[in-house]
């Protein structure tokens, strides 16, 4: 693949890369590979069914040699005579004769050695036989009127593993064979012909320098008692074979050559005409349709006016992208509405969350005029605006009333039911109520119209600032956290009751905190131990409180400080799911204790 782009391409480098270029270098490999299959397949085929005619020849051109041979003479007499010259024959004489027949075959020359002359003299009244010389007639007919090269007449001798010739129909110095000539040949290549089933046709090819490549068939011939005579034999050159096979693999190369380049010219050209030009078309189309928007032109024909009618995958997508136009400029006429309906929800969504952080105390230090009590509180949403909600307030000179809660749910309803709950437990304690009887009652206006079966989990307290004493009902909510002078902060486990807006007619016990000057309280909603990290790992309330030990002599600001960054170094970049809402009071003490204290005596 290329390095640069499409539209970094010179024009020569795109029709390099083009489909219509890689469909004819794709069509090319391909009938390459199939033609190369094909020759390999066809040549071997060619030279098998050639040669098999060759050696179908050879082999009936033997066969009716002996038939008629046996028609007319007996063979056998003129065969024991030249086989008994050759046995009778020293194996040193022998060796000589065959170094002397090899040189010949080798140089086209003739030894001319005493000993060689010797041994051929032997069968020179043979040759005058009149059986031999009917014999060699036979052979010499069917060597001149059959393809065969040759046609002789051979006897194996077992003891020295050698051919030797008893009548050869060719006569020539050249090619021809002496009347007891030998050759080597091995016991594998004779034993077939030894071992004849009378059925399948006997030949051995082979390669030698004389002759080249050399396909030998034949048949034995037996006397009465089924003892093999001599053998029957034709040879038949193979060069035809090689020769034709060259000849195959020029015309099938030339042939395929022309063939390929027609397959991938046509290709080439096809795919250009039902595939690129349609591709380059619809590419064309949609770049005249950037260039439209972006220029203003609000043309919606770009596509349609294309027609192609291709009657495949492009047609369709030709029409699909003419579908996306118009749909494209119907939903432009509608996004100026969408957009600036968004935007008006958006503007009401950050007016809401201002209203609902206006809505919690957020002034720091919140009683400046009273040192013998210090509290701070947070509250960061999931969204835009959240259900969580805390409250602190003076009920008289001498009361504070603090509350922690969590309203089911997220985001506006939640935010609403929020700013219900909250206004009604600060009207109610105002009046005077205990902790307890506070929650009740709010309990009970909730419950009387809830459609929406919302609720409220809350921990409100009210604080004697005077003696330290907080009076406290926890309906449902999570457990408070306290620490006391010199200590840790440890989880207070008080006694839940139901949440507000579970149930009509519960009842809340409410239980007492002794603060002592240098003690400190902190309330959370379950958005601080269920903040999770990307591995579903909870934060937990043991993370928590050692955050807030981290930071227990520092002020109200360093405590919720020393959470709030545990907290986000434990989830990092993970979302945030729940609303995280904090408070702490310290309990200082001071004048007004010490005052209270002295009327009280």
């Amino acid at each position: 693949m290329p390095e640069k782009t499409v539209r970094q391409m010179s024009k020569l480098e795109r029709r390099h890369y083009s489909l219509a270029a890689r469909t004819f270098r794709a069509s090319i490999v391909s009938a390459v590979i199939i033609g190369l299959v094909a020759l390999i397949v066809g040549m071997g085929l060619f030279v098998y069914v050639l040669t098999t005619r060759y050696i179908d020849t050879a082999f009936d051109t033997s066969k009716m040699a002996m038939s008629i041979t046996g028609k007319v003479l007996d063979i056998k007499p003129t065969v024991d005579e030249v086989m008994s010259i050759y046995r009778s024959t020293p194996s040193e004489v022998l060796q000589t004769v065959e170094n002397a027949v090899s040189e010949r075959n080798e140089w086209g020359t003739a030894g001319f050695g005493v000993e060689y002359k010797d041994y051929f003299q032997k069968y020179h009244d043979i040759k005058f036989e009149q059986d031999y010389l009917q014999i060699l007639s036979i052979l010499k007919d069917f060597k001149e009127n059959s393809r065969a090269d040759d046609v002789y007449i051979g006897m194996y001798d077992p003891d020295s593993d050698r051919l030797v010739f008893i009548a050869n129909g060719d006569t020539s110095d050249e090619t021809g064979s002496l009347i007891g000539e030998f050759e080597s040949v091995s016991h594998n290549e004779i034993e077939k012909f030894m071992n004849w089933d009378g059925e399948k046709r006997l030949f051995q090819i082979n390669n030698s320098k004389r002759f080249g490549l050399m396909a030998t068939s034949g048949l034995p011939v037996k006397d009465k008692d089924g003892n093999i005579v001599a053998f029957f034999l034709s040879d038949i050159r193979l060069n035809n074979v090689v020769n034709g096979t060259k000849s195959f693999f020029v015309l099938f190369a030339v042939s395929m050559f022309v063939i390929v380049n027609a397959v991938a010219i046509g290709s080439a050209l096809y795919v250009r005409k039902n595939l690129v030009n349609p591709m380059n078309s619809i590419a064309e189309a949609a770049a005249s349709y950037v260039k439209d928007r972006r220029a203003g032109n609000e043309s919606t024909d770009h596509f349609s006016k294309l027609n192609i009618r291709t009657g495949d995958e492009l047609e369709n997508l030709a029409l699909v992208m003419a579908d996306m136009e118009n749909d494209l400029a119907d939903y432009e006429e509608h996004l100026t509405e969408v957009v600036a309906e968004k935007e008006r929800i958006g503007t009401e969504l950050g007016l809401a969350t201002r209203i609902q952080a206006d809505m919690l105390p957020n002034i720091y230090p919140a009683f400046p005029d009273r040192p013998e009590f210090d509290v701070y509180a947070t509250m960061t949403p999931a969204k835009e605006v959240g259900g969580d909600f805390y409250d602190f307030f003076l009920i008289d000179d001498n009361h504070l009333g603090l509350v922690m809660a969590d309203v089911s749910g997220k985001g506006v309803p939640a935010a609403l039911f929020m700013m219900a709950s909250k206004i009604l437990i600060a009207n109610h304690a105002m009046n005077g109520k205990s902790a307890a009887e506070v929650l009740e009652t709010v309990n009970e206006q909730i419950c009387s119209n809830n459609r929406e079966e919302m609720f409220v989990t809350v921990w409100f307290g009210i604080l004697d600032t005077r003696t330290g004493l907080i009076r406290a009902a926890n309906a449902g909510h999570e457990y408070p956290v306290m620490k006391k002078p010199g200590g840790q902060f440890e989880l207070i486990k008080d006694k839940h009751g139901f949440v507000i807006g579970g149930m009509a007619g519960m009842k809340y016990k409410e239980y007492e905190l002794q603060m002592e000057p240098g003690s400190k309280l902190f309330l959370y909603t379950d958005g601080v131990p269920e903040a999770t990290n990307s591995g579903n790992e909870l934060f937990g309330t043991d993370r928590m409180v050692e955050a807030l030990n981290k930071a227990s002599e520092g002020s109200t600001y360093d405590v919720l400080g020393s959470v709030s960054d545990a907290i986000k170094n434990f989830v990092q970049d993970a979302p945030q799911f729940d609303d995280i809402t904090m408070l702490c009071l310290d309990f200082i003490g001071g004048k007004t204790q010490i005052k209270d204290e002295a009327e009280d005596m």
